[in-house]
């Protein structure tokens, strides 16, 4: 049986490395094309993709998979089944025709909800106390394929959006694992969803790392953990992008002071007024400077007590 394997980040790994230590064949795996990246933009393979050619396996980058020549691509390989894992592009109706055992797409929430590409980013900013693994068959609608199984993962007052990528990509392949040979003997479950419980998880965009100081602290803090490790949230701070990247706690009363206003400057950090409640950073990045502890950067002195953040 040939296996085609489609995901890009970290989270898609364990599913495929899953599938190899199983004896599956994986005839090939597609992933998004390198990207440049830091700051010199050095064009950098998919974490997929270097997983793949550890194991001498066929890779295709087609930028755009519904182009009639990525469909051929993929039609070569003769796939009679197709996982995805956080591929990053929707599948078109002439691939999902392709394998007898139809496509399934490990997906990291418990749907109906969080639908789109950044489910367990969103889960967090939103303030979940728990996420999971969708395994699904995958349909033309945006993660609206039936339900095959779950798997319920709690979000951990700590955790960040790469802690839970780390739980959920482990959970995903345990949970692909156990329900590939039902799916293979047609003994597997298969669930519609309830579009009415659905909601939709958008890629994140420059705007979601803006901290709105108005809202309160608990959710500034879910939003600057739910940006981590990939971006962390920012500020405005003398007209320049000040980024916060940690926060370390949250205090229930506040000040009285305007939302944004710096409280106090410390060997803990920089604590902020919220629209309720205060927070207190503790890693920061000042514009044109390197990441640095909140405690390092108060010792410069350059920031001072009642000035606003914007």
């Amino acid at each position: 049986m040939n296996v085609v394997f489609m995901g890009t980040p970290q989270f898609a790994v364990p599913s495929l490395e899953m599938l190899l230590a199983e004896g599956y064949s994986v005839v090939g795996v597609i992933t998004q094309p390198d990207r440049p990246q830091g700051r010199k933009k050095i064009l950098t393979p998919t974490p997929v993709k270097e997983a793949a050619l550890n194991h001498g396996l066929p890779v295709l980058q087609p930028v755009r998979l519904r182009a009639p020549e990525a469909v051929a691509e993929v039609a070569a390989l003769e796939p009679d089944l197709i996982v995805t894992a956080a591929y990053g592009q929707i599948l078109p109706k002439s691939v999902l025709d392709l394998p007898k055992f139809g496509c399934l797409n490990v997906h990291g929430s418990l749907l109906p909800k969080y639908r789109g590409g950044a489910p367990i980013q969103r889960s967090i900013i939103n303030g979940e106390k728990e996420t999971g693994v969708t395994l699904m068959y995958m349909a033309e609608g945006l993660d609206t394929g039936d339900m095959i199984a779950k798997v319920v993962v709690p979000i951990e007052y700590e955790d960040t959006s790469g802690t839970v990528f780390e739980k959920l990509s482990t959970a995903g392949a345990g949970l692909l694992k156990e329900q590939l040979p039902l799916i293979l003997d047609g003994k597997a479950d298969r669930i519609p969803q309830n579009d009415e419980e659905s909601t939709y998880a958008p890629n994140l965009t420059r705007d979601d790392e803006r901290i709105d100081w108005t809202s309160d602290a608990e959710s500034i803090r879910n939003r600057v953990r739910g940006l981590l490790p990939f971006s962390g949230g920012f500020t405005l701070w003398n007209g320049d992008v000040f980024k916060i990247w940690e926060l370390a706690a949250v205090k229930e009363s506040g000040s009285g002071q305007a939302p944004g206003t710096v409280l106090s400057l410390s060997d803990k950090g920089i604590e902020v007024q919220a629209g309720s409640g205060t927070v207190l950073l503790t890693r920061v990045q000042p514009a044109g400077k390197k990441a640095m502890a909140a405690a390092e950067f108060v010792r410069g002195g350059q920031m001072k007590q009642g000035e606003v953040l914007s």
